[in-house]
């Protein structure tokens, strides 16, 4: 299955984006239980963070990120992108 990323920038104040974090949290852990192998996390130096995940398709992808809940909350904008690993 391929793999997608997300890469986000927060677009809200932190205690407007810290309300929706355990939503997503709990939407990533259904992700993994649903198979997509997800993995979420932040910039260590800077704003924004990552969603790794495999989906089908891209659209399957796209439905993906646009039930999180960060993004129907409009905390984030972000870029999707099918990723092809070449070393595993």
């Amino acid at each position: 299955m391929p793999w997608f990323v997300k890469i986000e920038e927060g677009t809200v104040d932190q205690p407007t984006f810290d309300q929706y974090v355990p939503d997503h949290k709990a939407y990533v852990q259904d992700l993994i239980a649903k198979g997509h192998k997800a993995k979420t996390g932040y910039w260590a130096e800077r704003g924004g963070g990552m969603l790794v995940f495999e989906a089908e398709t891209m659209d399957e992808a796209k439905a993906i990120v646009a039930a999180d809940p960060l993004v129907k909350n409009g905390c984030v904008k972000y870029q999707l992108y099918e990723w092809r690993i070449v070393v595993q």
